[in-house]
């Protein structure tokens, strides 16, 4: 299980602890083995474990920009860099079209309108590093 050395009054010693089992422990000191009962029960700690959340962009409107039912916005998915703008201010696009390309971890990707209508804004350009969840294009009616 474990090894441990000790130095107890100038003298070395190699401890091996083999098994751990309530009150008892099998335990090898400089390769002689030993039977020990301790006064207590030894609880056996176990390892944390670390659990991380999943991080999902968010779909939701944005609350600073006023929106009917046919109007929206397309956020980053990831942070990154805008590679190209495919549209300009009064293109009208539909939903699938693409409409930026953004280089994130040294790829390429290519961002999508989920909406269709005609673009009220852009508020990005090229070369401009973005975050996950900032807002890229304003979608009108």
């Amino acid at each position: 299980m474990k090894k441990y050395k000790f130095t107890i009054n100038g003298t070395n010693y190699a401890v091996e602890i083999k098994n751990v089992e309530d009150q008892s422990i099998q335990v090898e000191v400089n390769g002689t083995p030993y039977a020990v009962v301790v006064d207590k029960e030894i609880k056996q700690s176990k390892t944390p474990k670390l659990v991380r959340s999943v991080a999902v962009p968010s779909t939701d409107q944005s609350v600073a920009v006023k929106t009917s039912a046919k109007t929206g916005t397309i956020k980053s998915p990831l942070p990154g860099t805008i590679l190209d703008v495919l549209v300009k201010t009064g293109d009208k696009v539909s939903i699938g079209q693409k409409v930026l390309l953004l280089e994130a971890m040294k790829m390429e990707n290519n961002i999508e309108s989920d909406k269709a209508g005609t673009v009220a804004e852009i508020k990005v350009s090229k070369g401009d590093a973005v975050m996950e969840g900032d807002i890229l294009i304003v979608i009108g009616e």
